[in-house]
């Protein structure tokens, strides 16, 4: 959000993370979940989106493989979580010159903003591998 750093600055002053609301003059107020559909553009109605959360090795490897073509090395993933970077780095390698290669792109892509933008934390590194399926 380039030119709102001053508007940023102070919302992150007001922020109370106990409570996820920022205290303001005119009150206290709360992000909800239909100024995300506003904020990200995506539709609430509907069914719920649900997988399976399989932590095996074989799930992992398998969704890996399926998702982005490639098996991550031994630093890229912990815990059931994978390192964005590798993600990325994934996606910035894609040619774009298939149907498939394009799939991959976009999935690695979805996956980083999921990780960096809808589920994010103070790192902002890892996400969860139980999203994979839902790619």
């Amino acid at each position: 959000m380039r030119g709102h750093s001053t508007l940023l600055s102070v919302l992150v002053e007001r922020l109370m993370p106990e409570t996820h609301t920022f205290h303001l003059p005119v009150g206290e107020v709360t992000v909800t979940l239909e100024d995300m559909t506003y904020i990200l553009g995506l539709l609430i109605n509907g069914d719920s989106v649900m997988g399976k959360t399989n932590s095996s090795h074989q799930f992992l490897v398998e969704n890996y493989f399926a998702c982005f073509g490639r098996l991550p090395g031994t630093d890229d993933h912990i815990l059931g979580k994978i390192n964005l970077a590798w993600v990325q780095r994934c996606r910035d390698i894609e040619p774009y010159d298939t149907q498939e290669s394009i799939e991959r792109y976009m999935r690695a892509h979805i996956f980083c903003v999921l990780g960096t933008v809808v589920f994010s934390n103070k790192l902002t590194n890892s996400l969860n591998s139980k999203f994979l399926p839902l790619l």
